[in-house]
């Protein structure tokens, strides 16, 4: 069981540290990296994995998490991680594909929301970054999103009233790195976990868990045919499919059409995209790599009827009798839907542990 208490306790000091940093910036920690411990609910994980070389410390994910929120990161001190990863919408930005990067150009793939992080093997809709350390770089530097010259970037914050107290408490070193960035980043966002939707309540028995006939019937339904891929309570099999969304896949673009056959160059790879997670999915619609469908209803009906015979189509949606697709009626749709809408965790959501931090805790000049 999840001990939520636990957490916004432990952030709570994450609150002070960050206050604390408004001291003399050349004023030496007095101790090391507390190492940070949370409490993972019991239908998910055992613990929060994290790699050697960048342990969860009290100091690293508060530095993260104010970093994330910081347009200081991009190009025109104007976008912020937090510009197309926004908590009320489960981490995603409720577009399809995205203008919130310094150029204003639309994007060519959906948003997705950052849920769980913590336990997956790849990143990004074709797998291309292989950690969470490792995927910063992609959006950082990309021209559209956040463009920034990672010198400039050190430079700039090496000079910050803040900032270089924070990665002194964080790293215990006086030297700000791309890679310290990166990682600081990735240690507030392994913190980004939900696991305590009214569907958790039930799995764990635990009071607030009770599911309505029809949403016990559309899990039964939802286990059946969407659970070979939305696998286990993390509801993503981590894996790469062809949902069958499209019949030919374009060279253009650097073949960002053939989702991992891009990254992996086999010809069964062309089309397949990575599993995303169905957590919170009521809130980060459109859907899709590249958010082709506005509603849970719509994406459901491509299942049933809109299903694209191709090369590498998912062997799931190929059925017996020649027909491709998902066979579920009209009326057992809606029972999928209705148990989707169970895995919405409010408390994620709206947790002050992933807000925003107070203006007091970092530069206020940095806030309209």
């Amino acid at each position: 069981m999840i001990c939520r208490t636990a957490i916004l306790v432990a952030f709570t000091v994450l609150g002070l540290l960050l206050a604390g940093c408004e001291k003399n910036a050349q004023e030496a920690p007095t101790q090391q990296p507390v190492p940070l411990h949370l409490n993972v609910p019991a239908n998910l994980a055992s613990a929060v994995p994290s790699p050697e070389r960048n342990p969860l410390t009290a100091e690293g994910v508060a530095l993260g998490r104010a970093l994330f929120y910081d347009p200081i990161l991009s190009a025109n001190n104007k976008v912020s991680c937090a510009s197309c990863h926004q908590p009320d919408k489960a981490f995603s930005d409720g577009q399809a594909l995205t203008t919130a990067g310094v150029t204003g150009k639309q994007l060519k793939r959906n948003v997705p929301a950052i849920i769980n992080l913590a336990w997956q093997k790849s990143f990004f809709w074709d797998g291309g970054a292989k950690d969470i350390e490792s995927l910063t770089f992609g959006p950082l530097t990309h021209a559209d999103e956040m463009a920034q010259d990672l010198k400039e970037l050190t430079k700039e914050l090496q000079q910050h009233a803040t900032y270089p107290q924070m990665f002194r408490q964080a790293f215990d070193s006086d030297s700000i790195t791309s890679a310290s960035i990166t990682r600081a980043l990735a240690q507030f966002q392994r913190t980004l976990i939900s696991a305590n939707a009214r569907y958790d309540k039930y799995k764990r028995q635990e009071a607030g868990g009770a599911l309505s006939d029809a949403e016990l019937k559309g899990f039964v339904l939802f286990q059946q045919h969407c659970g070979s891929c939305h696998t286990s309570d993390f509801f993503t099999d981590q894996d790469y499919h062809n949902n069958g969304l499209d019949v030919l896949y374009s060279e253009d673009d650097e073949r960002l059409a053939w989702g991992r056959g891009r990254i992996s160059q086999q010809a069964g790879d062309i089309g397949k995209y990575k599993t995303p997670t169905l957590r919170n999915i009521a809130l980060t619609a459109p859907y899709m790599h590249d958010g082709r469908f506005a509603t849970l209803e719509q994406v459901l009906v491509h299942y049933r009827t809109g299903v694209k015979p191709s090369p590498s189509l998912a062997p799931q949606l190929q059925q017996p009798n020649g027909q491709f697709g998902l066979p579920i009626t009209a009326a057992e749709q809606e029972k999928i839907i209705l148990f989707l809408h169970t895995l919405t965790d409010e408390e994620f959501t709206q947790s002050k542990a992933f807000a925003k931090p107070a203006k007091a805790s970092i530069n206020p000049s940095l806030y309209p």
